[in-house]
């Protein structure tokens, strides 16, 4: 599918990834209507840091993603939806999982059953990695078990499992895009490797984290987005299930190190029982198989590997050590 002259929803592009996409979609010259979370001070999120000359070409929807009179709204006149809206920290999800389900389950019904009806062009639903649980073979391909290991996960299992079966029930056009770990600029201080960096800049030496032997397939922002463009594009997707991952995986405690290095940061690492999971909530291993979305969207890594890696860290790293950026960021408080 050409997208050039198609109207695009992007859901959920307020934040992280989702300012990320929108941005790029605009750079190409992309007809975009952004669906941000309706708040009373009118914060568009990350949105409002783009370039102000983007912006203006820009169409923003206010509204929840779990109001389905809103969402049908904003898809009115819209080719290809790409669903990104979602409550993602796992942390969050043991302290109030009832809100998992209503945003990630009955969100996405909500989009899929108004692409239905308004006949949508082609919806790509956002699903994760942590939908595998921990990892009973690697690299991981999208036929591995899915494990709710935490009520975050199982929520993303299930909004999974309702966008495929529109696609099986009503023949609604669903591509799933499952990303592995995705890092860079704008992420929220929720994840692993803003908690590093944000801690060094602030001239801390001794750094608390979490646990340190999980293993992650790291993913910069740019190739992830690079994936939910070829997804939409590609007619092969509709009705798969496709990686967006690095095929390299990492520790986390190894992950640390590097961004002290890229930092020039001499420091000392000690574990956090806060920021633990449950023993059996934790996933140890993750490694994508990244075969499918080479061969259905000739689709590639362009920060792959270790080196990749690096060089990933190296551009997340200067984003976030500009004291405009640092200064959003709580470093000495955890964040869940």
């Amino acid at each position: 599918m050409d997208l050039k002259g198609k109207k695009i929803l992007v859901t959920g592009a307020d934040g992280f990834i989702g300012s990320h996409l929108t941005e790029a979609l605009l750079m190409r010259g992309y007809d975009t209507r952004a669906f941000v979370y309706y708040n009373s001070f009118n914060s568009w999120g990350w949105l409002d840091h783009l370039d102000p000359e983007l912006l203006k070409s820009l169409d923003v929807f206010a509204g929840d993603i779990r109001d389905p009179h809103g969402v049908r709204e904003a898809m009115k006149g819209c080719d290809v939806v790409l669903h990104l809206a979602a409550l993602i920290a796992i942390p969050y999800s043991y302290h109030s999982p009832d809100t998992y389900v209503d945003t990630n389950v009955k969100g996405t019904l909500n989009v899929v059953q108004a692409a239905r009806e308004l006949g949508v062009a082609k919806v790509v639903h956002t699903s994760t990695s942590e939908v595998y649980g921990t990892a009973r073979f690697v690299p991981i391909t999208e036929e591995h078990p899915l494990q709710g290991q935490s009520p975050y996960s199982a929520s993303k299992i299930g909004a999974d499992q309702i966008a495929m079966s529109f696609y099986s029930s009503f023949d609604t056009p669903v591509a799933i895009i499952r990303p592995f770990n995705t890092y860079g600029p704008r992420q929220s201080a929720r994840a692993f490797i803003p908690t590093v960096i944000t801690q060094i800049a602030s001239g801390a030496r001794t750094l608390r984290l979490g646990a340190l032997h999980p293993t992650r397939d790291l993913n910069y922002v740019a190739d992830t987005v690079a994936g939910f463009i070829a997804v939409a594009e590609s007619e092969k997707s509709v009705g798969e299930v496709i990686n967006i991952g690095s095929n390299f995986e990492i520790s986390m405690g190894e992950t640390a190190r590097m961004i002290a290095d890229v930092m020039g940061a001499d420091v000392e690492i000690v574990t956090d029982a806060e920021r633990l999971r449950p023993d059996k909530s934790e996933v140890e291993r993750l490694w994508a198989d990244t075969s499918k979305a080479k061969r259905l969207l000739d689709h590639g890594q362009n920060y792959g590997g270790k080196d990749g890696l690096r060089r990933g860290l190296v551009e997340t790293v200067e984003w976030f050590v500009r004291p405009e950026n640092l200064k959003a960021y709580k470093a000495n408080i955890y964040n869940i």
